[in-house]
């Protein structure tokens, strides 16, 4: 069972214009409500690739209830922790050259009940679970260092992690050494204090997060791949152009498909070409859509992996 936690899950309503241009109208084409948040995100492709999950997440308000309506459509198995307040939305603009613009709302303030309530109910889920994935912001109320508590736990049960966090929950995080942290190109440049340009940024980045406790990294770098720092050494993946259509949830695939392939006995370095060929995959698709696994293997064996020098 690889169980998936969002403890600020969302509504996106992704609407789909002609074009995005600065200063001038657009006009729609499509508009649509789903269920996001990382760990939700994660829990999607790792059912649609076969997999076992269970995804843990906060709900409240009629927010919340919507969003437990469509939950209920996706055919994994879920449970939520009732919050009080409402159960944030997010806006995502998005057009037909994969311009992209996401609005999101910080989140409900999470009571010190609702807090203790959430991580007792995610500690009481590793009984079941081989994989732990800690994905996403957390709402005002919830202390930096609750995703390193839950890695923590995670670890004093055997059971295996993925941090896919910003900030300072990646920092704190971090230090309980985490299996493996996704971060992409962005959170990575917050973390380090530094700007991600060149690929020698991203070789020199990826061992440099490691260092700070993950066992292996993965550095998202969008249509270039990945980076990966592992026990073998640094390692690219960096998948085939493409006609990307929507970037939005590539790295949540990435992270799911990693962790999916962990699972299912591949190496990291081969799991990383994985979340690559899902990234990728799903970067074709419209609006927040991912790929399924017949998608996925058709860009697999166009991921070429090279070894740093």
């Amino acid at each position: 069972m690889i169980v998936t936690v969002t403890v600020n899950p969302t509504i996106d309503r992704v609407i789909t214009v002609d074009r995005l241009a600065f200063e001038d109208r657009a006009y729609i084409n499509s508009t649509h409500e789903s269920p996001g948040g990382r760990g939700i995100n994660a829990s999607r492709v790792i059912h649609c690739f076969g997999g076992k999950t269970l995804a843990l997440l906060t709900s409240g308000g009629d927010s919340g209830k919507r969003l437990e309506a469509h939950l209920a459509n996706l055919g994994f198995p879920f449970q939520t922790v009732p919050i009080e307040n409402q159960t944030r939305t997010n806006l995502v603009i998005t057009d037909r050259h994969g311009l992209t613009v996401n609005l999101n709302e910080a989140g409900p303030v999470l009571s010190k009940v609702e807090v203790a309530r959430a991580e007792k109910s995610i500690k009481d889920a590793l009984a079941g679970a081989t994989w732990l994935m800690v994905c996403g912001s957390v709402p005002p109320g919830v202390p930096a260092d609750f995703y390193a508590r839950l890695i923590s736990a995670a670890r004093k049960k055997k059971v295996k992690t993925l941090l896919h966090a910003d900030s300072d929950s990646l920092r704190h995080g971090l230090e309980e050494k985490p299996t493996v942290v996704t971060p992409n190109q962005q959170e990575a440049e917050r973390l380090l204090g530094r700007t991600l340009v060149t690929r020698t940024h991203y070789l020199d980045a990826a061992p440099l997060i490691r260092a700070m406790g993950a066992e292996s990294v993965v550095l998202s770098v969008g249509s270039r791949g990945a980076v990966g720092a592992f026990d073998v050494g640094v390692v690219e993946a960096v998948p085939p152009r493409v006609d990307a259509v929507s970037p939005i949830g590539a790295g949540d695939a990435l992270s799911a498909a990693y962790t999916w392939a962990i699972q299912r006995k591949s190496t990291p370095v081969e799991a990383m070409r994985w979340g690559v060929a899902a990234g990728t995959a799903s970067a074709c698709l419209p609006g927040m859509s991912f790929a399924d696994l017949k998608q996925t293997e058709a860009i697999f064996s166009q991921v070429e992996l090279r070894r740093a020098e």
